[in-house]
């Protein structure tokens, strides 16, 4: 699955940074992950960076993107080709 920021994010650019495919951007009113680019930190990290840093606890899995752990995985070697 991609992760995804619900409307509880305060903006409060702590989860941009910490994102290592650059999947996290600013939306018209919070931040936003682009599932192309979301591999839970699969390749670069055991957790989601995004969550481990995020305050308010407003990242979760998104349910209308399921992907398995191999899936991430292959979308991280196809992302950092």
């Amino acid at each position: 699955m991609a992760l995804l920021i619900d409307d509880e994010c305060i903006n409060c650019d702590v989860c941009e940074p910490e994102c290592p495919n650059g999947a996290i951007s600013q939306g018209e009113d919070i931040y936003i992950i682009d599932p192309a680019l979301c591999t839970e930190c699969v390749g670069h990290h055991d957790t989601p960076q995004c969550i481990e840093v995020c305050p308010v606890d407003c990242i979760d899995k998104d349910p209308d993107v399921v992907e398995e752990h191999d899936t991430l995985y292959q979308k991280y070697i196809k992302l950092t080709q």
